[in-house]
Formats: C-alpha cells, structure tokens, sequence
C-alpha cells in the first residue's frame, strides 16, 4: 500500500481544513487507518483512527469533538476533517495503514509523505 496526504495549509484559528490520503492496493479496504501529527521537537503523536469496516472511529482527547476520520474505500480514500482548530494543531501530518485499528504508531505498516497544517492566532 502507497499513501500520499494532502490538503494541509495555512489556517487562522477556529477555521477548519479537511485532509485527504489517497491509497494504492487492491487491499485498501482490509486495512485501518490512522492519521498522526508530528510538531518540531516532538515525538509523532496518534490523532484519530478508523478501523476497515469504517463502523468503529477513535481520537485522540485533544482534538475529540473537532475532528472527524472518515473513509471511501471505492475511491480509496480517508479524510480527517479538522474543525474550530487551534495553534496547538500546527504540525505535520501523516495517514497510515495497518493490519490494526490501533493509537500506536508501531502498529501501522505503510506511512504517507505527510503534509503541513499551521494554525495562526
């Protein structure tokens, strides 16, 4: 599986931006996906994620009830749609696939090139 993020940007604080990782693979739909953020100096934190069925989601407390995973596994897609954001989102962000439905990075085999969210007061 390949995974290319995209649809970072500059955005003031309480704006909103969506994010998109598109996949390659015909088994795309048999994985979990999982969206990470990795700000300068720190470590790559989990964010939210989706498991294949796209029935069970979970997030991470500090973006829960702002953000919002999302998956179309006919177009190949997951989405992570990120409202009322704030300067603390500023980050790089990455997709993922796994084999699990999990919040650690260590379960993910399969990264994306990750893109730039910055968030300004």
């Amino acid at each position: 599986v390949q995974l290319q993020a995209s649809g970072g940007g500059l955005v003031q604080a309480g704006g909103s931006l969506r994010l998109s990782c598109v996949a390659s693979g015909r088994t795309f739909s048999t994985y979990g996906m999982g969206w990470f953020r990795q700000a300068p100096g720190k470590e790559r934190d989990f964010v939210a994620a989706i498991d294949w069925s796209g029935r069970n989601t979970y997030y991470a407390d500090s973006v829960k009830g702002r953000f919002t995973i999302s998956r179309d596994d006919v177009q190949k897609m997951v989405y992570l749609q990120m409202n009322d954001m704030k300067p603390e989102d500023t980050a790089v962000y990455y997709c993922a696939a796994g084999r699990m439905y999990s919040v650690r990075n260590r379960d993910y085999e399969y990264w994306g090139q990750g893109t730039q969210v910055t968030v300004s007061s």
